[in-house]
């Protein structure tokens, strides 16, 4: 790190969220570099972690030349570990550009489906599809909807599609690029960098990461996207978001798997309802905005 740095001479540093790395900090004081951590989030549990080393926590956040943290409660528990210079900047996030192509490919696979309501189990995990998919085939199999799942991690495309094919589902993959049968129960979403499409050609979404203790993947982007939103009771990498969201109505709440397909059955029969959260998901995203320039004014004023 100290030769790297040496040879570079960068005028400022940036950390993402929450990657402090001691000897890092450290090189950059030893060579007056300064460094930001910027997106900062805290959640409660990470926090109870750093507070078993106090002095080295301590000693790295006190490093760092400013925080832009995304918000009150993320500073208050960066603070309560010794951090100064903390700026409230909001949630980049939030400052998503969905490329118009991206709505273009959603309409094609949505028109592949048919007429078909088709729900979205967007980015799960591990053991989370297993979950999904019996709840599905105890209630929801006889109502005819499509089940869509994009796998949070591309090299879990397979096994999932195995796990679907062994419970007996009809199963088709995105990456066939044909058009949905109609005996076809669930569709894998083995793509990449198409998940605004997906958000796009459904009728509503799931956020994984959410029903088991990964603490969620990200909500917004469905939100902006105005696809209603239900996500499990594991919220912790965007509590704030989350909190937010549900209290505006721009998402919804499932305490577990039957909860969710019970909830999944209720919207995809009430087209106004869906209509309301996706609009509120689209106000939702669109309030919170503003972060990268929040951010750029912090940078602006630490590279001075």
């Amino acid at each position: 790190m100290r030769r790297f740095l040496w040879h570079v001479r960068p005028r400022f540093g940036l950390i993402m969220e929450t990657e402090l790395w001691p000897n890092l900090l450290a090189a950059c004081r030893e060579q007056s570099v300064p460094l930001l951590l910027v997106n900062a989030r805290l959640s409660e549990r990470s926090a109870q972690r750093y507070t078993k080393f106090p002095a080295l926590t301590a000693e790295a956040l006190q490093s760092l030349t400013a925080i832009g943290a995304q918000s009150d409660e993320d500073a208050k528990r960066l603070e309560a570990l010794g951090a100064h210079n903390i700026t409230i900047t909001g949630n980049l996030k939030f400052d998503i550009s969905i490329p118009a192509v991206q709505f273009e490919i959603g309409t094609e696979l949505r028109h592949r489906q048919g007429r078909r309501r088709t729900w979205l189990a967007a980015s799960t995990r591990e053991g989370e599809e297993a979950l999904i998919l019996d709840a599905w085939r105890t209630a929801g199999a006889a109502s005819g909807a499509l089940l869509v799942i994009v796998p949070r991690h591309p090299q879990r495309f397979d096994e999932v599609a195995r796990l679907a094919r062994d419970r007996g589902w009809r199963v088709q993959l995105r990456s066939g690029n044909a058009v949905i049968a109609a005996d076809t129960e669930i569709v894998i979403g083995d793509s990449m960098g198409e998940m605004f499409a997906y958000y796009a050609s459904v009728d509503l979404a799931f956020i994984g990461g959410s029903l088991l203790d990964f603490g969620s993947q990200n909500l917004i982007e469905a939100a902006a996207c105005g696809t209603p939103v239900l996500i499990g009771p594991s919220t912790r990498n965007f509590a704030e978001a989350a909190r937010a969201a549900l209290a505006c109505g721009a998402a919804r709440s499932v305490v577990d798997a039957e909860d969710l397909v019970s909830q999944v059955l209720g919207l995809l029969g009430n087209e106004a309802e869906r209509t309301a959260i996706g609009q509120a998901g689209r106000e939702f995203a669109a309030r919170h905005r503003g972060a990268t320039a929040r951010t750029m004014e912090l940078l602006s004023r630490a590279a001075r």
